[in-house]
């Protein structure tokens, strides 16, 4: 993208922050320069979010039917996925599904509790239940 084609519309989902963007200058030099975004990005951004939340919502849902672990509620309400939360904790894919699970949830260590709740910045008192 060249310099002067940076876009400045503005996107209320980066809250009238800047965000920094590679450009090509006039020398064809690659630079960096800010950009207050634009509105395709603050389109898919919304639309995004607005997934996470059902998601968050729905995970509730299974919570309370006892069909899913408090995990699946704060790893969606930590705008995560369980790809993301398996590199933030550094446990297995296939474990965090399964630890999404009641049953397998309730059996957890400490020490397990703890990694799940500095990946997703929450106290295990916390992780532990829904708010």
């Amino acid at each position: 993208m060249d310099l002067d084609a940076v876009p400045q519309e503005g996107n209320a989902t980066l809250d009238g922050h800047s965000k920094l963007m590679y450009a090509r200058d006039a020398q064809g030099r690659v630079v960096t320069t800010t950009s207050r975004g634009w509105e395709a990005e603050e389109i898919v951004t919304s639309h995004a979010v607005e997934v996470l939340v059902e998601q968050a919502q729905a995970a509730r849902e299974r919570v309370k039917a006892g069909l899913a672990s408090p995990l699946e509620y704060w790893m969606y309400e930590r705008r995560m996925d369980v790809a993301l939360l398996s590199q933030t904790s550094g446990f297995w894919q296939w474990r965090v599904r399964r630890h999404l699970q009641p049953r397998h949830f309730a059996t957890l260590s400490p020490a397990q509790l703890a990694r799940y709740g500095e990946a997703l910045g929450l106290p295990v008192s916390t992780l532990q239940r829904l708010p």
